[in-house]
């Protein structure tokens, strides 16, 4: 695999575990507030490069103090070895989460039949409808959309834990769209709220958007609460 960037250590990012985190360059994706632009456009004048001869050695080295490794990026889906890759950390003992934008339910299922991952985060850009997913997106892609809620309906029907996620951007997604998006994934086992961030966004023009209040993403999580939407929700502030 191609991978750009590397922590050691996250005690957040996979939920209840300690873990690295590696970062896959690449993504399929062109979304206007992404901050990972290095990553998405493959910009090596910026990135290092890492072997995988240097990766399993830094994960060995770890071993003693970390419980798993988040595979992130990008897009992993989109490398060719991942699934490889993910065999050789699961012979180390190591559990293995996956961040993926879901258009690749062919590759999503493939780990999950053969058991290969142990939790998914899964990003849900916007609302699930495809006019407001492309423009969330940044790419005119019909296919891609369908695959999306492919991607949803395999995590909600999988035995694994997962996570549905989304960053909200004012623009994209309102308050009010949150909690269409939790109906849409009803009875998920977990949806979490995250306030975006400006600053260095793909597109400039979102550095300048104001987030919304904690408080306006908190009274939309209350309501998914009450009403009992899915089975958890959460807001990531920050």
């Amino acid at each position: 695999m191609e991978i750009c960037g590397f922590q050691r250590i996250s005690l957040i990012d996979y939920p209840g575990k300690i873990a690295t985190i590696l970062f896959v360059s690449g993504c399929n994706m062109r979304c206007p507030f992404c901050y990972n632009t290095n990553l998405v456009f493959k910009n090596y004048e910026k990135l290092h490069v890492y072997p995988e001869e240097e990766i399993m050695e830094k994960l060995g080295e770890s071993r003693k103090f970390i419980e798993g490794v988040v595979i992130s990026g990008g897009e992993p889906t989109g490398q060719k070895d991942l699934k490889e890759f993910i065999i050789k950390c699961r012979k180390m003992g190591l559990l293995i989460k996956l961040d993926t934008n879901g258009t690749n339910p062919e590759k999503l299922k493939e780990l999950l039949d053969e058991k290969l991952v142990d939790y998914v985060a899964m990003d849900i850009k916007t609302e699930i409808e495809a006019e407001k997913y492309k423009k969330a997106m940044g790419v005119q892609s019909g296919q891609l959309f369908k695959n999306i809620k492919e991607s949803i309906g395999l995590l909600l029907k999988c035995n694994i834990d997962y996570e549905f996620r989304t960053t909200a951007v004012p623009g994209l997604v309102t308050p009010g769209g949150l909690v269409d998006i939790a109906r849409e994934i009803k009875g998920a086992r977990a949806y979490y709220i995250q306030q975006f961030v400006p600053g260095n966004n793909l597109d400039p023009e979102y550095g300048k958007i104001v987030p919304y209040e904690l408080e306006e993403l908190c009274d939309a999580c209350k309501t998914i609460t009450n009403e009992g939407i899915v089975k958890r929700c959460e807001v990531r502030g920050t």
